[in-house]
């Protein structure tokens, strides 16, 4: 499976971004999907994710009632829309893809998109 990802961009805080994440897999239902950051001087951390079957969608306390995530698999697409921007939430954003139903940890996904740049100015 290969994952491209865009969406990415400058904007101020308590602006919004809509993140995609485009997959060649047209199965794109078999897998359960998410998205990692990683900000300059950290680890990659978790953001969300989302079961290939069912409604299950997960994500870190710091985004929860900011980011939603969401796919529409007849478009093999994966989207994380973001809301209230802060400036900490400024880090290379990554989808993912598992053959998992879903996770929450990144060793457990097996195809990785090429990561998108989010700034968020204060």
């Amino acid at each position: 499976v290969q994952l491209q990802a865009s969406g990415g961009g400058l904007v101020q805080a308590g602006g919004s971004l809509r993140l995609s994440c485009a997959a060649s897999e047209r199965t794109l239902n078999r897998f359960g999907m998410g998205w990692f950051r990683k900000a300059p001087g950290k680890e990659r951390e978790f953001v969300s994710a989302i079961a290939s079957i069912g409604d299950g969608r997960y994500y870190t306390d710091s985004v929860k009632g900011r980011f939603t995530i969401s796919r529409d698999d007849a478009k093999n697409t994966v989207f994380l829309q973001m809301n209230s921007l802060k400036p900490e939430d400024t880090a290379v954003y990554y989808c993912a893809a598992t053959k998992k139903l879903v996770a929450v940890t990144e060793d457990n996904y097996e195809y990785w998109g090429q990561g998108t740049q989010v700034t968020v100015s204060s």
